[in-house]
């Protein structure tokens, strides 16, 4: 079996590098999917279904690489990966319930086909599975893992909730993004290092990198949602503004006052349907909002690389300015 990269790591020129982390993602693939497997033919359905529907797996190859800061062969570094991957899946099953998604990876949503209660309950399973793996690969591990799931908790109750009264709209959706996002990326990097017994001193740098690449990802994912043709994407355009979801091109159009912007901020906010989407949809592509959301998204990618400036030169730091990059160019 063989198992290709996420495409925001195949700018990766080392091929040496590519072939051992396909390699090592095969040996990571089959423990996902007997971390998500059941005894029981029900729980079992239910249990795999996203893992089997496939997804990026962009946390896992994260941890691999940032294990070759010191030794990858460390004994818990594939555990690990495996966790990454495990709490990613769990906070899809929940993600899907709060937003009433359709379709993820393909699929029909857990929620749509087993109804609310028993998605969430397949969720909570799989994120007790990360934490018995978890449990066995240190304290230090176990406590950041505690943290982030934290974090990810939080950020789904600030998105529900919604920013309170003085509270800057702007800088709760990127707090949201840090929470939901950027946290399990970050600790996807740094358990990788961690692990793997690399210096200590990488640790904070990669946090930051997870971080902020965890906002740039989602950022990018807004303006795909408006720019993207269905063809570039394989998403239909516009989705997002249809069901009302806070973007960061519609947030930065409230802060333009002139009568155009006001306009075309009424249609988005009261007279939003699917027969004058394509109309926003057009008038959004070419205002300068579009311009202003590409250049704080590449601000977001330019903090990440420079946040691993302290980090050895070779290929790992290669691979991850080039994994920073990538995720700020892609159209889907």
């Amino acid at each position: 079996m063989k198992i290709s990269l996420p495409s925001q790591l195949r700018l990766i020129t080392d091929r040496s590098l590519i072939s051992d982390l396909e390699n090592r993602m095969v040996e990571v693939e089959k423990r996902i999917k007997q971390a998500t497997s059941h005894t029981d033919a029900i729980v079992n359905e239910m249990s795999s279904h996203l893992a089997n529907a496939g997804g990026k797996r962009i946390r896992p190859v994260l941890t691999l690489l940032t294990a070759k800061l010191g030794d990858c062969d460390a004994p818990h570094v594939l555990d690990a990966a495996v966790v990454m991957e495990l709490t990613h899946i769990a906070t899809l099953y929940h993600d899907d319930v709060m937003d009433e998604a359709p379709k993820r990876r393909g699929v029909d949503t857990a929620h749509t086909v087993w109804g609310n209660n028993i998605a969430i309950l397949t969720g909570d399973l799989l994120f007790a599975r990360a934490s018995n793996i978890v449990s066995g690969l240190g304290e230090e591990a176990l406590l950041l893992q505690a943290q982030v799931f934290e974090q990810l908790v939080l950020g789904q109750l600030h998105e529900s909730i919604g920013p309170q009264e003085g509270e800057e709209e702007l800088d709760h959706y990127i707090q949201v993004l840090k929470d939901k996002t950027g946290s399990l990326i970050a600790l996807s990097a740094r358990l990788g290092a961690l692990l793997s017994g690399a210096d200590a001193k990488y640790q904070e740098p990669l946090q930051h990198f997870g971080e902020q690449i965890g906002v740039a990802f989602q950022l990018v994912d807004d303006i795909i949602d408006i720019q993207s043709t269905k063809e570039q994407s394989g998403k239909v355009s516009g989705t997002d503004l249809l069901a009302g979801v806070p973007t960061l091109p519609v947030l930065l159009l409230k802060k333009h006052k002139d009568a155009e912007s006001q306009r075309l901020l009424d249609l988005i906010e009261n007279q939003m349907s699917t027969e004058t989407l394509p109309e926003i949809l057009k008038q959004l592509r070419v205002h300068k909002v579009m311009a202003e959301a590409t250049e704080a998204t590449n601000k977001w990618a330019d903090s990440a690389i420079s946040a691993i400036s302290v980090l050895p030169d070779g290929s790992v730091k290669t691979a991850l300015v080039a994994f920073a990059k990538a995720v700020v160019d892609r159209k889907g």
